[in-house]
């Protein structure tokens, strides 16, 4: 896997680092060059992805605090030797899951993301992995995330209409379709499957 690009790098850590200092901060004088440190970061930013300042600053500078790492959870259920995947209007497919909401558990989020996107009841049986997204995942994104991907059993339901799939099937693992693989990738579908297989496993960490 590509390594992430220098200019990224640098843009969202002079983003993180001016987020911090307009957090903590008190000096007049330092909270100004902190908010320009921000702008540079967006501008940065802008110049390299061709988005609209704006949009960027939108994005890449609304958030407050210390900055920490997005929580992308994903949920690994199978049947019959095959994994579900939830397929995208833009055609492409991806085991179900999506940001972590601020107001429930990692777990609950797992179980919410499945039956929103594939109208199934799950429980979540243990965590196969805690992974940086910009190690596995293209293309990468202006935030840091880190991607839970988590065994779940299955309990009932079956997939209904909704806004954000517009179907879900299981495939086995010779099989796969055409994946979106800023959220899923072979490989993190491959390493479902060992989970799954295994008759103890250590969560992996990146």
């Amino acid at each position: 896997m590509e390594q992430k690009p220098k200019w990224l790098e640098w843009a969202t850590e002079l983003q993180a680092l001016a987020q911090t200092g307009l957090e903590y901060g008190h000096d007049k004088f330092d909270l100004e060059r902190y908010q320009r440190i921000r702008e540079i970061s967006a501008q940065i930013m802008a110049q390299h992805t061709g988005l609209p300042l704006e949009k960027v600053t939108d994005l890449f500078c609304c958030e407050s605090g210390y900055q920490t790492p997005k929580l992308d959870t994903r949920a690994a259920i199978f049947q019959d030797e095959k994994i579900l995947l939830i397929q995208e209007s833009d055609g492409r497919w991806a085991l179900p899951g999506g940001w972590a909401d601020v107001n429930i558990t990692v777990g609950e989020n797992a179980v919410k993301e499945v039956k929103e996107e594939a109208g199934l009841d799950v429980s979540v049986r243990l965590v196969i992995a805690l992974q940086d997204q910009h190690k596995r995942n293209r293309p990468m994104n202006a935030y840091s995330v880190c991607k839970v991907l988590v065994l779940c059993d299955l309990l009932g339901g079956s997939f209904q209409p909704n806004l954000e799939t517009v179907d879900s099937r299981y495939f086995a693992l010779e099989e796969l379709p055409p994946l979106s693989t800023g959220k899923t990738t072979a490989e993190q579908i491959k390493l479902c499957f060992e989970a799954c297989h295994a008759s103890h496993w250590t969560t992996l960490i990146d």
